[in-house]
C-alpha cells in the first residue's frame, strides 16, 4: 500500500540545508535505512512555506497570497511516498523521520489507487 509522509517542521525550527542534512546522522542513518529496504517510490524537499503562493478561486477572479494557506506552528517542509505493507509499517517508519525525532511531524496519509 502507499503512503506520503508529509514532513513537517516547526516554523521557528531550524531549516537545514542540503549540505547539513548529509553531516547529520540521524539524516544519513534514516535514508540508508529507507533506501536498503527500497520503499521511498518519491518525494522532494521543499522550499520554507515563506516561498509559497496560494491560489484561491472566487468567481472569475483568481487571487494570490505570498506564503503559506494557513498560519500554523508548522509547515510542510517535505514528502515521501513510500510503498509498505500496512498502515503499521508506515506510522513505524514515519516514527523513525528525523523530523519526528526532532521536535517535529510526520503526518502519514494513505494514497488513493
Amino acid at each position: 500500500m502507499k503512503y506520503v509522509l508529509f514532513i513537517c517542521t516547526p516554523v521557528d525550527g531550524e531549516e537545514l540545508s542540503p549540505e547539513e542534512i548529509s553531516d547529520d546522522s540521524r539524516f544519513t542513518e534514516y535514508i540508508d535505512l529507507v533506501r536498503s529496504r527500497d520503499i521511498v517510490k518519491g518525494g522532494a524537499r521543499l522550499r520554507p512555506s515563506s516561498d509559497a503562493t496560494t491560489v484561491r478561486v472566487q468567481g472569475d477572479e483568481v487571487l494570490l497570497t505570498d506564503g503559506p494557506f494557513v498560519e500554523s506552528k508548522e509547515y510542510v517542509a517535505g514528502f515521501d511516498i513510500i510503498e509498505v505493507a500496512d498502515l503499521d509499517e508506515a506510522i513505524a517508519l514515519a516514527s523513525r523521520h528525523p523530523a519526528a525525532l526532532g521536535g517535529g511531524s510526520v503526518e502519514v496519509r494513505p494514497v488513493w489507487e
